[in-house]
């Protein structure tokens, strides 16, 4: 397939892919195909999430955020190594760096409801007794992006020509993370690190990410040229990545690409932005082997077998989230 170069991530809409209607369907599920083979990234509309809820989610997560560090700190459990809670200012970096990113974020995990011995692996959740409707609002974003991810995952089993539900028996009660990001104000830009970023350029570990729309401008993607652009979603999409997992997975016919979120102006560091992340994963024990059908002659096997879970925990500790 030849590689487009887009200036901007394509919009889709879900609605399509829902309709009943088989010729929607399919233009859905191959122009989805073309952008992740190409760019990795597409913005999506009609995924279930209210402006509402939306709402909702941002002000329980600024209302947390700008609680003083030892609240916050609270609910930050060093044994827990980041998987739930509180995480606190410069404590995560990119893959290959050492320098923390500016940012502060707080992990909601999977609730298991139904018996499943997968409970076992996930801690529970851990909530701020400061905002009395934090988990509910966040628990229910979080049970609506997986469905919509669900979605996406089976448009993408298409156009792999696997079973429509392929990914579903792999992601029920998945090790999925709902991530609220606060970019904190920097208010003497001058006294951080020169090589600090509010998030260094990286590829997600996940299969896909959905993104519910920043608070301001900054994130952008490394097209296959080595042009950076813009990632722009408008008021009604998410944008929706393919991680790690699902590139292994795939042996890189699906692209999982850089990303990085950039500083704003010196006088705009003064500032907050706000980003909440949806983190699609699998359970711990999916083969990530890569598919046959996305091995031959042309595209030779790229990566070692793994699972889920083990790949997880490597990337956990190359990010400072693990040691």
């Amino acid at each position: 397939m030849s590689e487009k170069l887009y200036n901007e991530i394509p919009s889709l809409d879900l609605a399509d892919f829902n309709s009943g209607e088989e010729e929607r369907k399919n233009k859905f599920v191959a122009d989805l195909g073309a952008a992740y083979h190409s760019i990795g990234f597409v913005a999506v509309k009609n995924h279930g999430l209210s402006d509402e809820l939306c709402e909702s989610l941002y002000g329980a997560v600024k209302e947390f955020f700008g609680l003083p560090d030892e609240v916050k700190q609270k609910y930050e459990i060093p044994e827990l190594f980041g998987q739930r809670g509180y995480i606190g200012k410069g404590k995560e970096h990119a893959k290959g760096r050492s320098t923390g990113d500016l940012k502060e974020f707080y992990h909601v995990g999977q609730e298991v409801t139904d018996g499943d011995p997968i409970k076992s692996e996930y801690p529970d959740n851990i909530w701020p007794d400061e905002i009395s409707d934090f988990a509910k609002i966040a628990s229910e974003a979080y049970q609506t992006l997986e469905k919509a991810g669900k979605q996406m995952l089976k448009a993408i089993a298409l156009y792999l020509e696997l079973e429509e539900d392929y990914f579903e028996s792999r992601v029920h009660n998945g090790n999925s993370i709902l991530r609220p990001i606060h970019y904190f104000p920097i208010e003497n830009p001058d006294e951080v690190p020169e090589d600090a970023v509010r998030a260094a350029e990286h590829g997600d570990i996940n299969l896909i990410t959905l993104l519910m729309g920043a608070s301001a401008d900054g994130l952008q993607v490394l097209r296959r040229d080595g042009k950076w652009i813009p990632i722009t979603a408008l008021p009604n999409q998410i944008v929706v990545n393919v991680g790690d997992m699902l590139a292994r997975h795939t042996n890189d016919k699906l692209k999982s690409t850089i990303h990085r979120v950039v500083n704003p102006p010196k006088e705009l560091m003064r500032t907050s932005r706000y980003s909440i992340p949806f983190f699609m994963h699998p359970r711990s024990d999916m083969d990530l082997t890569c598919l046959e059908n996305c091995v031959d002659a042309e595209h030779p096997k790229q990566f070692d077998d793994i699972t889920a879970g083990e790949f997880l925990q490597q990337r956990l500790a190359e990010i400072g989230l693990k040691k």
